[in-house]
């Protein structure tokens, strides 16, 4: 089920969602992810906001990656994976899911991911 989250804290609702997904997904605040993106990015001199590096970043908080089977919706596979935390990947775009809900600033539940993140255990 879509559950309308903004963690931004000016309430902006594009060109962050990497961001607020991995605050989403992980617990932490926005602040926070953005400013541990950002060294993370120079560390690896590349922009925090490359696949490469929030990518990298979600690795070294105990992420892993795995590929999805084409046929997926964000809505779908929200419906299936009923519980933990999940950061799913499109080609534009990033949105977290939590326990079998979509948390986003619009209802993205009809895109089509291809790859996400999860924290196991």
């Amino acid at each position: 089920m879509f559950r309308e989250t903004n963690l931004n804290p000016r309430g902006i609702r594009v060109g962050d969602c990497v961001i607020r997904a991995i605050s989403t997904a992980s617990g932490k605040s926005w602040d926070r992810v953005y400013a541990e993106l950002a060294v993370h990015g120079f560390k690896m001199a590349d922009m925090p906001s490359s696949n490469a590096v929030w990518a990298s970043y979600l690795g070294s908080i105990g992420f892993k990656c795995s590929m999805l089977p084409t046929g997926y919706t964000v809505r779908r596979f929200a419906e299936e994976y009923e519980k933990g935390a999940y950061i799913l990947c499109t080609g534009s775009h990033v949105v977290a899911v939590i326990d079998g809900d979509y948390l986003d600033t619009w209802d993205s539940g009809d895109e089509v991911p291809v790859y996400y993140f999860y924290r196991e255990g």
